[in-house]
């Protein structure tokens, strides 16, 4: 990918677009993938940089939702397991099954949670992964090094998925263009464009540049995240808002306070999430909160209170406990959930996704989870469709492939620059503690449209999420290579340095 060629592209291209996609979540490229493969002319752009926002911000699993069974949300679960398998076929590169136990201190915690999850076994069908089945406490302390012992009477191990989420965004960025579309980022949308009150198309600005352009379609999707609302109020600034936001955050920690390669699962916390401790790139994933919230800003912040509480139901779990000294990085994202009448908490709003079209036109995609992003799109695509008049022309997704690591050295779940220090460290690291090279950040900025510090520290690597503090010292020789292959100058990479570092140091608590 090259966004200058990329650029172009989007302003020279046809007169209109079959799709414009507001939007380079997981959602909005996902949606970009399907219409490609449709064959429908298709253009995407993203305010900031792919999957700046939600989507490299989550727990890191593709999974059914085993919490949605005691909710009643059957449909979710069976849907949600039906996609985790086409996922584990069509990416494998990308994501892989991982093992979980669910650690038991009560008599009945083990018939209650083994029946509840032979159920999630049971609804994945032939897409169904190992088989779950009961541990004894010996087996659950091999498993689970760090568990807490004391009073541990056994655990279930069943499997689900895990995956890089800026990597496989990434893959979806690169998959749709493969298929021919044409995805920016760095390219906001200014206002929508309407004839005879129908929206037709967007003024957008390219970021870098400042300069404004006009993007003409068929039909215009609303696939925003966090942000739907603000781009339907474009539409009409009299719709209500749909979005209740929540913000999850999660911790990372050393590996040694999970010690093995299997995860840790609690069905329940106080706030009704369920707490994983999850084992990712060497290092150790907690998360995660679920804390309503009534703005949505681009870069949200992790709350004191809701790393008190993952280090504190931490510590119910896990023998050596973490401390705030151990976390290596805190990560804030937030969910796009759909409003619901009567519900209590964000907790108890379903991930169901939703489709509206308003009377200008406008399809907006919105809910659902990382998971289930490929149905999500196939729905948004097919109203679409009929929305613009198109041809009816059939979900092409399900057994499509996305595409690979665009760098051979790349192992399975990421790029070289998500690998961690350790035996297989790469030469030449900018830094000790990170894998990341010079070869990588250029890389990134040639065949990945990175355009800034934080898009190869946060997102083309994982270095900001893995180690906030070594990532925030390899800030400066990173601007340093963009800089000179970005033909910028000594104010931008300045710039770009300070910036950074504000970032980095909100994810340092």
């Amino acid at each position: 990918m090259n966004r200058s060629h990329a650029l172009a592209a989007l302003q020279e291209g046809p007169f209109r677009w079959d799709l414009l996609v507001i939007g380079g979540g997981a959602t909005g490229l996902g949606v970009a993938v399907d219409a490609a493969a449709r064959g429908l002319k298709t253009a995407l752009v993203e305010q900031s940089d792919f999957a700046k926002g939600t989507s490299s911000r989550s727990t890191k699993l593709i999974h059914g939702g085993f919490r949605y069974l005691k909710q009643g949300n059957l449909a979710l679960v069976r849907e949600s397991l039906r996609e985790r398998g086409l996922l584990l076929r069509n990416a494998p590169h990308l994501v892989h099954p991982l093992d979980f136990v669910v650690p038991c201190y009560h008599w009945w915690e083990a018939p209650y949670y083994g029946i509840g999850l032979k159920l999630y076994d049971w609804f994945a069908g032939e897409l169904g992964l190992v088989p779950s089945g009961y541990l004894s406490r010996t087996d659950a302390v091999a498993a689970l090094p760090n568990v807490n012992p004391a009073g541990l009477r056994g655990g279930i191990r069943y499997q689900d998925g895990q995956f890089d989420d800026a990597r496989l965004a990434l893959a979806l960025a690169q998959t749709a263009t493969n298929l021919g579309a044409t995805v920016v980022n760095y390219v906001r949308l200014v206002a929508l464009l309407k004839q005879d009150g129908r929206a037709c198309g967007a003024r957008v600005c390219d970021v870098e540049s400042g300069r404004e352009f006009d993007l003409h379609a068929r039909v215009v999707i609303n696939a925003a995240g966090p942000f739907t609302d603000a781009v339907r109020r474009m539409d009409d600034a009299t719709a209500p808002p749909i979005i209740a936001a929540s913000q999850g955050v999660h911790i990372v920690l050393p590996r040694e306070f999970l010690g093995g390669h299997t995860a840790l699962m609690v069905p329940r916390t106080e706030d009704g999430r369920v707490l994983f401790v999850i084992p990712w790139q060497d290092r150790v994933l907690v998360g995660t909160t679920d804390t309503p919230v009534a703005e949505t800003p681009l870069e949200p912040r992790a709350l004191a209170t809701e790393i008190t509480f993952l280090l504190e139901h931490a510590a119910q779990y896990l023998a050596k406990a973490p401390t705030k000294s151990d976390i290596l990085s805190v990560t804030a994202g937030l969910r796009p959930l759909v409003k619901l009448p009567g519900a209590n908490s964000t907790a108890a709003l379903p991930r169901d996704h939703v489709v509206l079209v308003s009377p200008g036109g406008l399809v907006t995609i919105t809910g659902g989870k990382w998971t289930t992003y490929r149905k999500m799109a196939a729905d948004a695509v097919d109203r679409a469709m009929v929305i613009a008049g198109l041809p009816e022309k059939p979900c092409a997704t399900e057994a499509l492939r996305l595409a690979g690591p665009s760098q051979p050295s790349g192992e399975a779940g990421g790029s070289p620059l998500s690998v961690p220090s350790g035996s297989s460290a790469a030469p030449h690291r900018l830094h000790p503690g990170l894998s990341v090279t010079a070869d990588d950040v250029l890389h990134a900025a040639r065949h990945e449209m990175a355009r800034t510090v934080e898009d190869v520290l946060a997102r083309r690597s994982r270095c900001l999420l893995l180690d906030a503090r070594a990532a925030r010292a390899a800030a400066p020789a990173v601007a340093a290579l963009l800089s000179q292959e970005l033909g910028r100058d000594p104010v931008w990479e300045a710039e770009q340095i300070t910036r950074f570092n504000e970032l980095a140091n909100n994810h340092i608590p």
